[in-house]
């Protein structure tokens, strides 16, 4: 089976840069491009003094939204291979169900600005929550251009070099796929790999940060930024050709990661499978950066 990049599209502006971005993804990675649109049909209800005439519109109107969508990203991107796909089915379902086939899934997220931060829809909730495979989020509006740094005349420029690459990294158990997606993300763009560890002193101490000595904090930092650089060590050697900076930061993680993503072409975390009280467990940190981070997010599972 051939592989790919699986985009969820409904015919919003969201998914519609999701469909870009996973396109652009595609091909710096050589795989096709694959375009869900999922919906569920429902007859549309005439009576005897509003006859049917023609198709149906409803049906009319959700078998244009892959179609059009592929016709200008095949115009965008001459030899991608783009196939897509048309289910009546609930969203989140049928989005779950075709991303097993592919390397990643791409969807739409609504950016309400800097202050509100994402408005998240529930299929894209329950398909981050629920998946298996790696899940990026695209906010509207994002574009080429905006995951690189400016060029001479201050403009964001597809010549100028990539943003860098960011990763939270959670130290209590910092997983392979994570670091894997993170590395390869980073070389495929010849990006910087950022790397971000956010931590409080532990409970024991009985104190805020800023109440704890000097000295016993630079002891601590110094424990942590240690620990960082040993789980980067065999992946530093694995991917020699990226250049990483590591750094840790008294505070919470999901603080320090959103103001990192303002920077960045792509920000990576990690999502371990878990189920609480309620269902499956997002944790804090992908709750903050799916709704504040202004750059992409790839939330990658793992145990």
């Amino acid at each position: 089976m051939t592989r790919t990049i699986v985009a969820g599209l409904d015919g919003s502006p969201e998914s519609l840069a999701a469909a870009d971005w996973a396109a652009r993804e595609a091909l710096r990675r050589g795989l096709a491009l694959r375009l869900v649109h999922a919906w569920i049909w429902e007859p549309a209800r005439h009576t005897a003094h509003a006859p049917l005439v023609g198709p149906d519109p409803q049906r009319h109107w959700a078998e244009r939204i892959p179609r059009e969508a592929a016709t200008k990203l095949r115009q965008r991107h001459p030899g991608l291979r783009i196939d897509t796909v048309q289910v009546s089915r609930q969203p989140a379902a049928a989005l779950l169900s075709d991303a097993q086939d592919g390397e990643l899934l791409v969807l739409g997220s609504r950016g309400l600005g800097s202050v509100a931060g994402f408005l998240i829809g529930s299929v894209a909730l329950s398909v981050v929550a629920h998946a298996e495979r790696p899940v990026v989020l695209v906010r509207a509006g994002s574009t080429a251009a905006g995951e690189h740094f400016a060029d001479a005349d201050g403009n964001p420029s597809p010549q100028a070099p990539y943003r860098d690459v960011v990763l939270g990294l959670d130290l209590a158990k910092p997983d392979e796929a994570v670091l894997r997606f993170a590395f390869e993300a980073a070389a495929d763009r010849g990006a910087t790999l950022r790397v971000v560890h956010g931590w409080t002193p532990p409970a024991s101490f009985g104190y805020p940060a800023a109440s704890l000595a000097p000295s016993l904090l630079e002891e601590l930092q110094a424990l942590k930024s240690d620990a960082l650089a040993a789980a980067l060590s065999p992946w530093r050697d694995k991917h020699p050709e990226v250049t990483v900076t590591a750094e840790t930061a008294i505070g919470p993680a999901s603080r320090h990661l959103v103001d990192a993503a303002a920077g960045a072409s792509l920000v990576v975390v990690g999502r371990r499978i878990r189920t609480g009280p309620t269902g499956p467990f997002l944790g804090p940190v992908v709750h903050a950066l799916l709704h504040h981070s202004p750059a992409p997010v790839a939330v990658v599972p793992h145990p």
